[in-house]
């Protein structure tokens, strides 16, 4: 594991995190598979600062498994708010699955969203199984005036090229995890990523940091120039 870590020429050595805006992470602790504590996430973004980010979405799981409400998760980002003392902006958001809870959230316009305007939201699947509904999920978005942003489409094994083009033709948008491009996951999620990159599907670029340990390995961590050139630009999300 983390084999990447011997390339040559990192991503920090490229300057790629000066001001870099994370959009996707799970930082906020104690509501779902990554921060536990406090401390951890004040380490986490310790790094984030060391690394040079300059802005940081907290993306907490909205599922079956994480059935978050947005006041608990606001009331937790205000105490955390309240407690860091560092120059990184932080700003809530959510990641939601494709899933009935979604639908229900969306019909209670009762969403944490990305963006300056709030017009984006950010959305998962499984990585093995397109979910029932997902088309219908995400037309409903897209009809209550959201933008979904579907959130690292390369580690899903049911990803075609032919539904990255049937979504991206109707207004939906893809980020990029920037570990699948470092080969901290399947050989697989690799090439994906490399083909969508290519084809200039992605919008946008996240970390999907659980881990200190994960968010550490970035002072390392390094692509190839050719597919460092095919990154996406730092979007601002309306």
């Amino acid at each position: 594991m983390f084999s990447f870590l011997q390339s040559k020429k990192s991503l920090l050595q490229r300057g790629y995190f000066q001001d870099y805006t994370d959009y996707h992470c799970h930082l906020l602790y104690g509501v779902d598979d990554g921060s536990e504590s406090w401390d951890k996430t004040e380490a986490m973004l310790q790094t984030c600062e060391s690394l040079g980010f300059g802005k940081v979405w907290f993306t907490p799981h909205i599922m079956e498994d994480f059935p978050n409400t947005t006041d608990h998760l606001r009331q937790r980002f205000a105490e955390l708010r309240a407690a860091y003392k560092g120059s990184l902006q932080l700003h809530l958001a959510a990641e939601y699955m494709i899933c009935p809870v979604l639908a229900e959230r969306i019909r209670n316009n009762d969403l944490l969203t990305l963006g300056e305007k709030g017009m984006h939201v950010l959305v998962e699947t499984s990585y093995y199984d397109a979910p029932l509904h997902m088309d219908q999920t995400l037309d409903l978005l897209r009809s209550n005036g959201y933008i979904p942003i579907m959130a690292h489409p390369e580690r899903s094994e049911y990803m075609t090229m032919q539904m990255m083009e049937s979504m991206r033709s109707r207004g939906i948008k893809f980020q990029l995890d920037l570990f699948s491009v470092c080969g901290a996951y399947s050989p697989s999620s690799r090439m994906r990523a490399e083909k969508y990159l290519k084809a200039g599907y992605y919008d946008l670029v996240g970390t999907d940091t659980h881990s200190n340990r994960f968010l550490q390995c970035f002072a390392k961590a390094s692509v190839s120039n050719k597919l460092f050139n095919l990154l996406p630009p730092q979007p601002q999300l309306l």
